[in-house]
Parts: C-alpha cells; structure tokens; sequence
C-alpha cells in the first residue's frame, strides 16, 4: 500500500510532473515510514486533490515522486461535524482522532459547562493548534481526499444559533428518538454534539433544542466522551450513503 502524506502547494500538479517532500514530510517519510526509491506514494492537499506516483528520489530533506495520476475529488453531498465538548486526559483528543479517521468534515470544540478541562488565555490557540495536528495526522493515516476544518472555541448559545440552519443533533441517552432513526431528509449538514464526562447539562440541553436542536440516543449504553463521537459518525456514514 502506498504512503500518505500531506503536501499544501499540490494546485499546479500534473501527470508526468515532479511532486517534492520536504522538511518534517520528508524526513518522516525516509526514516519512519522507510520510504525508497521505486516506492509507491501518494500525496494530498486536505482540500480534494490528491496525486499518486512513484517515488524518484528519497533523502532525509527531500522526497521527489513522479506524478501517474491527479485526481480532484468532490466533497461528500452532506457534510458531518463534530462538536467535542472539552475534556479530561485525552479522551477529547482521542476522539478527534478518530473522527477524522472515520471522515468527519468540521470538528468544534465546545467548551461545555461541565467540562474538567478549560481553555482559556493562550490555552486556546495551544489547543486548537494541538487539535490542528491531530486531525492532520489522521488525514493522513485514513487516506482522505479531505481533511476536517477546525473552528474555533464555542459557546453553547453559538452552536444552537447554528441549528437554524443545520441539523443539530445531541447525543442524550435518555432522549427518545434513536440517531438510527432520526430524519434526515433534507439536510446538506449534521452537526452532532458530545457532552465531556459528566453529559450535557439540562441547561445547555435546553438552549440547544430552543435553538432548533434534536436530542437523540445511540442505544441502551452509555458511551464515554472518547467514543461517542465516533460511534454517532459510523452512524451517519452509513445513512447518507458514505459507506
């Protein structure tokens, strides 16, 4: 299988033209993934183009391919987004990862009233930078066309201003309609929302269904901030055709 790396100038490619790794790229690609001479290899952007070729020349400061195919792929008709309440550890960040392997489109952080962990002051740029990274990462591991955006830090009110126009769902295991279930028709984007460790407050879960918000369970379990994300994306990918 061929290795995946992200490379942001890929707009002027071309079938027959060079493709260069450099910097940090390179160096993973050399002495991580022991990328060679002959190698197969393919190349991204994030943003839909993705190259495929062989590799020409492999050095610890630059991997040159030759590009055999250029290929602009379309984002997915109805796209999906994560809203990730701030969390303790790293389960928040574990599911970013995942999410993005699983082909999430936006990932929010939300900085929830229950959350332990806190973004404040320069925290907030350290965050979204780490959270930046992570997505960039699991681009890269899965293989996609594109990668997720990261928004900034929200407020509760600013994600139920959002479902005037989206379709907001809230993972409540007590609500009454399953995500399974739950109409989709009409929507060109679904933005799910997971509480930290101790849930959604009654509170928030008010604000965010005066907003136009669905309340909506994965089943009988009750899943960890980590997994819950992630379990809901596998959810919807199979719903709207993705998989």
């Amino acid at each position: 299988m061929a290795h995946s790396y992200l490379v942001e100038a890929l707009d002027d490619a071309t079938v027959g033209g060079e493709v260069v790794l450099a910097g940090a790229e390179a160096r993973h690609a050399v002495t991580v993934s022991r990328v060679r001479v002959a190698d197969p290899l393919r190349v991204g952007n994030g943003r839909g183009l993705v190259v495929e070729g062989t590799v020409q020349e492999a050095r610890a400061d630059r991997v040159v391919m030759i590009a055999e195919s250029v290929v602009h792929h379309v984002r997915p008709e109805v796209t999906i987004g994560l809203v990730q309440a701030l969390a303790k550890g790293d389960r928040d960040e574990l599911a970013v990862q995942a999410a993005t392997e699983l082909g999430v489109d936006e990932v929010v952080p939300w900085s929830a009233s229950r959350s332990v962990s806190r973004w404040e002051g320069p925290k907030i740029e350290k965050g979204l930078a780490r959270w930046g990274a992570i997505t960039r990462e699991a681009t890269k591991q899965a293989v996609r066309p594109w990668g997720p955006e990261v928004t900034g830090l929200a407020t509760t009110k600013a994600i139920a201003a959002r479902a005037g126009a989206e379709r907001v769902l809230v993972l409540e295991p007590t609500a009454e309609v399953a995500l399974s279930a739950v109409d989709l028709t009409g929507a060109s984007s679904v933005l799910v929302v997971v509480g930290p460790e101790g849930g959604v407050s009654p509170a928030e879960l008010e604000t965010l269904t005066a907003g136009g918000a669905t309340p909506v369970r994965l089943g009988d379990s009750v899943l960890r901030t980590s997994t819950a994300g992630p379990a809901a994306i596998a959810v919807l990918s199979v719903r709207l055709g993705r998989w």
